[in-house]
């Protein structure tokens, strides 16, 4: 997916890039969220399967649109503590059992 968000002047309001790429990327979670809500409590077998599929694709255009935010500079998420990552592992192996 290319994505090209254009030149601001022709968009006729204070938005910036980083602004239209933020809201584009949480209409997209929250599309994500709800497709997965829907194929969870979908009981028609071929319903659910399309909603899988389309739930898959919402997936593919967030992460398309997160790629092009961190190319772009504008979504850099700090990289995780290996100590936090080794908790959280072991708190949820803990609740697996």
């Amino acid at each position: 997916m290319n994505i090209n968000i254009g030149n601001n002047s022709n968009m006729g309001n204070d938005f910036a890039d980083k602004d239209v790429m933020n809201e584009i990327l949480s209409t997209e979670k929250t599309t994500s969220g709800n497709y997965n809500t829907f194929a969870n409590e979908c009981v028609d077998p071929q319903l659910r399967n399309d909603l899988m599929q389309i739930l898959n694709s919402t997936h593919k255009i967030q992460a398309d649109i997160f790629n092009e935010m961190q190319s772009k500079g504008i979504y850099q998420p700090c990289e995780a503590e290996q100590q936090k990552i080794t908790k959280a592992k072991q708190k949820y192996s803990q609740q697996a059992k």
